[in-house]
């Protein structure tokens, strides 16, 4: 009882929190307009942007079978990507719970421990925030000026952002290596735990660091480098394409820099507890763009619609193709006995 009761409090949380970002983003707009802006984008772009995103979620399964090698080497990318679908269709609808569903809908399609899945998504959480780290940064070091706006004196910091990025960089590789001595340290706290829990916390710890053991081998480590910076970069794709949509390029001088940029706010956006973004990402995004940009305020909320909806759409539709099709049941995944965790 008392969780259903916190559940709804942090739902009633993450919904007024939406509604308040919405309201900041709608603010003295003309909706006649707005409503224009969006109207009069062609159907193809849809399709193009459509695919563009069904693709990164694609590279993203792929990453994770890499992830997912030192627990089962065969993990299909069929069952992968179904499974990242149902998790971003569940994150949707209520933020972070995707992620307790993601292993219940493994350990169905292909029988792994579920705390040994859970250690793969927390490494890639580890993974997409240490990526975003060094974008942000390396966008600070090198593509400062727009940011001049709000900090004049950043320019002279770029070296500074620079040094930052190449130690965040080597931080990120000794952790991902030496992921053992992490985990160690950490389960030395154990004893902080009542008694009762020490044991399964041990386990868990176990299982955890087996989902860690992918970069251990040599060519995994390679491989998840390199899909973990195809998905960032597919994202800054999915934010440039549109500029053309509104003629961004022509008119404020937008490119492929600038969506970067605008990354950099829409992960920011992205972060906090509104579900799929909703109303954060309107209000960083269209906030970029008029602030740094000097982007239409019309132009720039219908372009923040526009992609949100897209994104939003291709998670829901793939979601929810897969969800019916496997037959996940969430309220199991939730109630289901936690000790239950076959191998």
């Amino acid at each position: 009882m008392r969780a259903v009761v916190k559940n709804s409090v942090k739902t009633l949380f993450s919904i007024g929190l939406a509604a308040a970002f919405l309201y900041l983003a709608f603010r003295g707009k003309n909706i006649d307009e707005l409503w224009h802006s969006l109207i009069d984008v062609h159907w193809s772009w849809f399709i193009v942007l459509f695919a563009g995103s069904t693709l990164s979620h694609i590279v993203r399964a792929w990453r994770w079978q890499y992830l997912m090698y030192p627990i089962k080497e065969d993990v299909s990318l069929r069952n992968a990507f179904s499974v990242t679908m149902i998790g971003y269709l569940i994150n949707n609808v209520v933020p972070r719970l995707g992620e307790f569903v993601r292993p219940y809908a493994m350990n169905k399609l292909e029988g792994v421990s579920k705390s040994a899945t859970m250690g793969t998504i927390v490494l890639e959480r580890i993974l997409d925030t240490v990526t975003f780290v060094l974008i942000v940064l390396t966008v600070l070091s090198i593509y400062a000026e727009p940011f001049a706006v709000w900090f004049p004196t950043m320019a002279k910091f770029e070296w500074l952002f620079f040094v930052l990025t190449a130690i965040a960089l080597i931080v990120f590789v000794l952790i991902f290596l030496k992921s053992e001595i992490l985990f160690q340290f950490v389960r030395k706290l154990s004893f902080l735990l009542p008694k009762k829990w020490r044991s399964q916390a041990d386990h868990i710890f176990d299982s955890f660091l087996t989902g860690f053991k992918a970069a251990n081998h040599p060519g995994n480590f390679v491989m998840i480098a390199l899909t973990s910076l195809m998905i960032w970069i597919s994202y800054i794709v999915l934010l440039y394409v549109p500029f053309f949509i509104y003629n961004f390029p022509q008119e404020n001088g937008l490119n492929f820099g600038s969506a970067t940029v605008l990354q950099v706010a829409s992960g920011f956006a992205f972060a906090l507890p509104t579900p799929s973004g909703i109303g954060s990402y309107h209000t960083f995004t269209s906030f970029t763009l008029t602030q740094l940009f000097s982007v239409d305020p019309v132009k720039a909320l219908s372009y923040s619609i526009y992609t949100h909806a897209v994104g939003f759409l291709t998670t829901t539709i793939l979601g929810l193709f897969y969800f019916f099709k496997d037959k996940i049941h969430v309220a199991e995944a939730i109630v289901k006995d936690n000790n239950e965790d076959p191998a």
